[in-house]
Order: structure tokens, then C-alpha cells, then sequence
């Protein structure tokens, strides 16, 4: 899942670097950097309410950030030659991992 999304990811990236361009607001003027040329979600395991949010924006300009949430979305940090979807996988690995059931091995009577 996470590789399709990895791709899909720099694919919407090579777009977004193609066509930088502010955009001017009455008020504001909006630098491509600070535009979501595209959003990527995940959400899960359950269809009707998911417990675990989360996605990758794509900037105008090409650059990627990660973010948990919906509402409330609050951005990944990146470790060091971490890509924005590796740290959206390392982010919500333990919050899909605590949702699964044990398997009988690890399982206490």
C-alpha cells in the first residue's frame, strides 16, 4: 500500500513542479510553496469511522509533507534521507499495529 502510494506520490510531485504559479488573492498572494496541488489520504481499518488518518500534501512547487489527522492535521518530522511517505509509514505503524489482534502465541490467558 504504502509503495503505490510512494509512487503515485512523486508522480503527483513531477506534476506540480511543471506549472508553479502564484496565485493572487484580493488580499494575499499565495506562492506555490504554500499551495496543496494535491492531497493524498489514507484512512483505516474502518470503513464507516477509521481510527487512523493520514496523507501526504503536494505542493505547488513540488515538495511533499506528510500529516496525521483530519481536522486536526498535524505534520510528520522527517528524519534524516526519510521521504514524507516513509515517515507517514513510520508514523502510523504503531496505531495500525495496535489495532490488530494478537496472534495465540503472544496471547496471555
Amino acid at each position: 500500500m504504502f509503495d503505490a502510494l510512494e509512487r503515485r506520490a512523486q508522480e503527483l510531485a513531477r506534476a506540480a513542479e511543471q506549472r508553479p504559479r502564484p496565485v493572487n488573492a484580493r488580499v494575499r498572494r499565495f506562492e506555490p510553496v504554500q499551495q496543496v496541488a494535491a492531497r493524498l489520504e489514507l484512512a483505516g481499518p474502518e470503513r464507516l469511522m477509521p481510527s487512523v488518518r493520514g496523507g501526504v500534501d503536494v505542493r505547488g512547487d513540488g515538495s511533499m509533507e506528510a500529516y496525521v489527522g483530519r481536522v486536526r492535521r498535524r505534520l510528520v518530522d522527517r528524519r534524516r534521507r526519510e521521504t514524507p511517505v516513509q515517515a507517514l509509514r513510520r508514523e502510523l505503524a504503531p496505531a495500525s499495529s495496535s489495532s490488530r489482534p494478537q496472534s495465540s502465541k503472544t496471547r496471555r490467558a
